[in-house]
Parts: C-alpha cells; sequence; structure tokens
C-alpha cells in the first residue's frame, strides 16, 4: 500500500467521535507504517452560528482549543523521530459566517501545521442543515430544495464559494471530502454527474494552488461506497496536477488507513505544511 501520510484525523476532542486517546491513534499510524499524520479536529463553529444537529456536537468547545493543541504539541515531544505529528484543524465553511471564521483562523493560525476547508452546512433561506448528518437530515435538505438534484446542486455552489473565500491568511489550503453529497447516494441515487460543477470547483482550486483532501471514509459508509472524491473526479484532478493527500477522516483509532485500498494510491501526496517561523 503506497500510503505514507494520513492528513485527516480526529481526537478525544471531537464531541461525535470516540473517547480513543491520541496515542491510541498514533500507535495505529505507527503500525501502519505512516511516516507522517495530521490531527484535523472539528473547529469549533461561529459563536452566533445555531448547529443544526439534535446534539449540538458538530465542532470543538471552544474551551478545549488550547488544551487540544497543547496536546499535539506533547504528543510531537512524545513521538520525535518515530513519527512526523502535525496540529490542525478541519473548518467548516458556512455561508454567511465567513468574517467569523476569518476571526478564528486569525487567532489559531499560528499554532496550525496544517488545516482542512470543508463543507457541512448547506443554507436554504435563513435556515442551515448539516448535510451528512443522516439520510434524515438529507432528505429535510430534498424537500427545503426541491429535489436531489439541487441538493447536489447547492453543495457544489457551496463548495465554489468555500474556495474562493476569503478567510484571511491562514485559510486552509486543502478542500475537505468534495463529494460529500455523495454520502447517501445509494437512497438517494441522482442521474446528473455534475460534471459542469465539479469541472469549475477543480479549475478554481488549482487557480488558488491548493490541494484535495482523498477521503476514505465514504468507502466504510453503506450508502456510498466510495470514496470522496470519486475516481472519476480523481482522474479530472490528475489532469489538472491537483495534488491529492489521504486522510482516513478518522474518528477512531481503528478508522486509521480506512478506505485506503480504495484509493488511487500512487496519486497520493504529502501536504504542503503550513510554515509560520
Amino acid at each position: 500500500m503506497n500510503i505514507s501520510y494520513d492528513g485527516h484525523i480526529h481526537s478525544p476532542f471531537c464531541p461525535h467521535g470516540s473517547t480513543d486517546q491520541f496515542e491510541e491513534y498514533v500507535e495505529a499510524a505507527i503500525q501502519a507504517g505512516y511516516k507522517g499524520m495530521t490531527f484535523t479536529e472539528h473547529a469549533p463553529l461561529p459563536k452566533t452560528f445555531t448547529d443544526p444537529v439534535p446534539d449540538k456536537d458538530s465542532g470543538m468547545k471552544w474551551g478545549d482549543v488550547h488544551r487540544y493543541f497543547i496536546s499535539i504539541q506533547q504528543l510531537k515531544e512524545k513521538y520525535k523521530g518515530l513519527i512526523e505529528i502535525n496540529s490542525g484543524l478541519e473548518v467548516d465553511y458556512i455561508e454567511g459566517y465567513e468574517e467569523e471564521t476569518r476571526q478564528l483562523l486569525d487567532s489559531v493560525g499560528p499554532l496550525l501545521d496544517d488545516a482542512i476547508l470543508s463543507v457541512h452546512f448547506i443554507k436554504h433561506g435563513d435556515f442551515y442543515t448539516c448535510l451528512d448528518y443522516s439520510p434524515e437530515a438529507f432528505n429535510d435538505l430534498i424537500q427545503a430544495l426541491g429535489s436531489v438534484e439541487m441538493v447536489h446542486k447547492k453543495y457544489y455552489e457551496t463548495v465554489l464559494k468555500s474556495v474562493k473565500s476569503n478567510l484571511g491568511n491562514y485559510k486552509p489550503t486543502r478542500i475537505g471530502h468534495m463529494t460529500l453529497a455523495n454520502k447517501f447516494q445509494k437512497k438517494y441515487p441522482v442521474s446528473n454527474d455534475f460534471q459542469s460543477e465539479i469541472a469549475t470547483i477543480l479549475i478554481a482550486i488549482k487557480d488558488h494552488n491548493y490541494s484535495l483532501d482523498y477521503n476514505g471514509a465514504g468507502t466504510v459508509k453503506p450508502l456510498c461506497e466510495e470514496p470522496y472524491p470519486s475516481d472519476q473526479v480523481v482522474k479530472e484532478a490528475l489532469k489538472r496536477e491537483i495534488p491529492l493527500v489521504y486522510g482516513s477522516d478518522a474518528h477512531s483509532a481503528k478508522g486509521i488507513g480506512q478506505g485506503a485500498d480504495r484509493l488511487i494510491t500512487h496519486l497520493l501526496q504529502k501536504p504542503n505544511i503550513i510554515n509560520h517561523s
């Protein structure tokens, strides 16, 4: 398996993940033969944003941010020489909350080695729905927007906005799970392949010199069973020479390496780690 780096890993600070400790993730990565890894916990959501999921647990608590970065710094020292460990965040792009997101990034940016920018929340009217929370939530979006095709279209429009958004000097340069709208595709299939929307996003990613999170989590989702992005999108990204960084999107230690056997692994690259020194 040609994977030496996992650039998308969660942690015990994830309110909707497992209680597995940092060391369990690191040991699993070492066991898998990885040379490096980035912890990308869900950044806290904007303080004026109301998390639409029932348990309000989509992002890390604001009060935990300092401890999170201290914990990773301690890990770096503990495992020095054994594996490269990087501190990161998975930051939500939420349409209409760009200024608060920029303020968050300005405050934590100096602590970041790496980061991912993802879309989970879809704006419709004055409301937001978490696209990937559950099949039921996805169906709520279908009802709100009129069709499953419109959900995908709105998702890709939002991803494009995330790529083009001005989030300041510490904006993440890797776009997370670009085809997340496919998570429930076996229950809510679409006939449109959205090639035009996807091509527009890839062109924007290339223009900004960004990279793509090549995410294995979709392969273990029973209603998806493919990586994010799918093989066809990956081939289009390859034509444009867009870097692909493997991410397990592990929310438990056993998730390290998930989906790796389904990826076109010879395309993978190590992320360009931010240097703020």
